[in-house]
């Protein structure tokens, strides 16, 4: 048997820490488990997995789209979704911030060959107007720019939200101009929860969407590919050319079947954790907490290093991330309740 306690788990299986560092972190729920070892299974390679199946008709249904390819990354949902809109030396246009330009290693230069210009924004949101301005036509000395990205939730924003609205606006831009446009929806599922709307308030407006299970929704792997069923065939051939075809991979759509049936309408619970701790902390001597959270992600800017907050915090058995030198990001996810977020609070209380 697994001495879980020697490793620093609880009796349980859970962490003893408070762990804030992302909403990737969650372990996986009971429901899952189960569902798990019931799963059929086949070769989802060979295209034959009946849980994989169930789980790509389950998330196209849910987004409005026609077809869906389940991929172990919301990294590589995304780039598999530039390689198929854009030619190699087209231009993208991404947010300032946005995860494909941070966070994803050069990937759109490296895998699809595609020139990044980068748009600016409020928060994360883009007006529409500057991705007019940012777009260029093809000529004998400029590439034409394909396709347009946008995140939302924006990660680097704070969980900020581009509202549906501008969604339609981007869509009229992308049409005017012979753009595609991709939906970084990592977690468009709080987006659509804090707002009160249904997701396909945003989807509708897009040619392709990457959403991720391994996130709020406490799947342990997975993202899920949506589009057209011409755009997911090609989008099927990007996966394994990538090395992303896996076999017995039900076991893990299981999981996200689970999470899409059950564990969506409780992400308002994650919000209004964040907004209570954040209430708590704005009023705390060498913190600044800006905006009040629109979703489940706090930042938090710090008159002492970052790092610095990172170990104190760490030595109270609270996990945290540096933003930057100057800037902590807390992440609220289905393992943090009522407690965890008292002991967060009175370990901030403390200070350095």
């Amino acid at each position: 048997m697994v001495d879980w306690v020697a490793l620093g788990w609880g009796e349980n299986r859970t962490p003893r820490d408070v762990d804030l560092r992302s909403d990737t972190v969650t372990q996986p729920t009971e429901a899952m488990r189960e569902a798990m070892a019931r799963a059929p299974l086949g070769d989802d390679v060979l295209g034959d997995d009946p849980t994989v199946a169930q789980l790509e008709r389950l998330a196209a249904d849910r987004v409005g789209m026609e077809d869906a390819v389940f991929v172990p990354s919301g990294t590589m949902g995304n780039q598999i979704a530039i390689a198929v809109h854009a030619r190699p030396g087209d231009a993208i246009l991404v947010e300032d911030d946005a995860h494909v330009l941070w966070y994803e290693v050069g990937a759109p230069a490296a895998l699809a060959g595609v020139v990044i210009r980068s748009v600016t924004s409020e928060r994360g949101v883009m007006a529409p107007e500057t991705i007019t301005a940012r777009a260029l036509d093809r000529s004998l000395h400029t590439p034409g720019t394909r396709l347009l990205c946008v995140e939302n939730t924006h990660n680097r924003a704070g969980g900020t939200i581009t509202p549906s609205a501008h969604f339609a606006a981007y869509r009229r831009i992308c049409d005017e101009r012979e753009m595609r446009f991709h939906l970084d929806g990592a977690r468009i599922f709080n987006a659509a929860v804090a707002a009160g709307e249904p997701v396909t308030a945003w989807t509708s407006h897009v040619d392709s969407v990457t959403f991720c299970l391994s996130k709020g929704l406490c799947a342990p792997v997975g993202s899920v590919l949506c589009g057209s069923a011409p755009f997911i065939d090609e989008a099927r051939f990007w996966r394994k050319r990538l090395g992303g075809g896996m076999r017995q991979s039900g076991l893990l759509a299981a999981c996200g079947i689970v999470a899409l049936l059950s564990l969506v309408d409780r992400l308002a619970e994650d919000h209004d954790r964040a907004r209570r701790l954040a209430d708590a902390l704005r009023v705390l001597p060498g913190l600044t907490v800006g905006s009040m959270p629109e979703t489940n992600i706090l930042m938090i800017d710090t008159d002492a290093p970052a790092a610095t907050w990172v170990d104190v915090l760490a030595s109270r058995s609270i996990r945290a991330i540096a933003f930057g030198p100057h800037r902590l990001r807390l992440v609220l996810h289905r393992d943090i309740d009522d407690t965890h977020v008292d002991r967060t609070i009175e370990a901030f209380r403390k200070g350095l």
